[in-house]
């Protein structure tokens, strides 16, 4: 599964924000931490849309092919398929 340009840019344009990425044999996994800002991120999904707020920051993403799901847990933001 392939990061979302959307979240590499964040990554790119916030020293703090880390992107990685797994590969299982019947799982992938993209993890963003997004440092510590002191706000938690939240993700909300409109139809094949994910839009992530963090603090007073916005930003979607269309939802990346063969995810089954998209959430937030302890601040980092998490897709998986």
């Amino acid at each position: 599964m392939e990061t979302p340009p959307e979240l590499q840019n964040v990554a790119g344009d916030e020293d703090d924000v880390t992107i990685s990425n797994r590969e299982y044999e019947d799982e992938s996994i993209i993890a963003v931490d997004f440092g510590p800002t002191g706000e938690k991120p939240t993700v909300d999904i409109i139809d094949e849309t994910a839009i992530v707020t963090v603090g007073e920051t916005q930003f979607e993403f269309d939802v990346p092919a063969g995810a089954s799901d998209v959430t937030v847990n302890d601040g980092i933001l998490t897709i998986s398929g």
